[in-house]
């Protein structure tokens, strides 16, 4: 286990050394991610979306920018899509 543990720590380190910004783009964005994900669940069923759209469609661009940078296209092809859905979800709530 000791091991494990160790291959992670250092796998993580060589993330950061190899591309320090998109270390920090990829671990906010998951910080936005996993705060959107308990509002959510805290607020059921009235999520305050006016405020949590905003940020999911911040978060899928970061991330997108990050598999981008990866050369990740499946990744970039998921975020991309979930940040025209949210913004479809936005425009939609913001008009009607």
């Amino acid at each position: 286990m000791t091991n494990i543990l160790t291959n992670i720590t250092t796998w993580i380190r060589n993330d950061y050394r190899a591309y320090p910004l998109r270390f920090i783009v990829e671990v906010t964005a998951w910080a936005l991610s996993i705060g959107c994900a308990v509002t959510m669940a805290l607020t059921v069923p009235t999520p305050p979306l006016i405020i949590l759209y905003p940020i999911f469609i911040t978060q899928c661009v970061m991330y997108g920018w990050a598999a981008y940078s990866r050369r990740s296209f499946g990744m970039l092809a998921n975020y991309s899509l979930l940040v025209a859905i949210d913004t479809v979800g936005l425009t939609r709530m913001l008009t009607l």
